[in-house]
């Protein structure tokens, strides 16, 4: 496994961790993002996690999530596993970031300062079936509806940030002419 980058609140390195350890310890905040691909009718892209992935096997989650290695710009790890994970080359630009902590039934843990990014593409994607197991575009509407119905089909730090960049979402016209479509 490879290793991840232990950061503060400010998201200043501290040093790293080997991914595992970080998530079975809990304590170690560590670097992380997450990608969400739009299409021109506003949908997003959702991947369903690959069974294998030790956690949140099987459920719906943002396009694309990781952590960049050591020595690796944030950005270029997220367009790097957009590529692993979806097989898409899409322009992203960064919105935001956040931290959060989630604890999974199996005894791991994440604590995250995680980056968002986001993409305009109506390309679909030939995703990595290691890494994901199903994909679908679906409307903020659907999505929403689904959520409050649903909410255990979807990871802990997907539903936290479809609540903190709700707004985002509701001026997505702007959004839509600041970044550049892939297409």
């Amino acid at each position: 496994m490879t290793d991840v980058i232990l950061v503060d609140y400010d998201d200043n390195p501290v040093g790293t961790m080997e991914k595992l350890a970080a998530h079975q310890d809990g304590w170690h905040l560590h670097r992380a993002f997450s990608v969400q691909l739009f299409d021109r009718e506003g949908r997003l892209m959702l991947q369903q996690r690959a069974s294998g992935k030790y956690h949140c096997p099987g459920l719906w989650t943002n396009t694309c999530c990781s952590h960049p290695t050591p020595g690796e710009h944030t950005p270029d790890g997220a367009t790097r596993r957009l590529r692993e994970e979806m097989g898409m080359d899409t322009p992203i630009q960064k919105l935001f970031n956040f931290t959060y902590k989630a604890d999974f039934e199996n005894g791991l843990t994440e604590h995250e300062f995680d980056h968002v990014f986001v993409g305009l593409t109506n390309s679909f994607p030939q995703p990595n079936s290691e890494e994901v197991q199903d994909r679908k575009r679906v409307s903020w509407e659907d999505l929403d509806r689904d959520i409050q119905e649903n909410s255990q089909r979807y990871t802990p730090w997907f539903l936290i940030m479809v609540r903190k960049y709700r707004t985002y979402f509701e001026k997505r016209q702007e959004l839509w002419n600041s970044v550049e479509w892939d297409d």
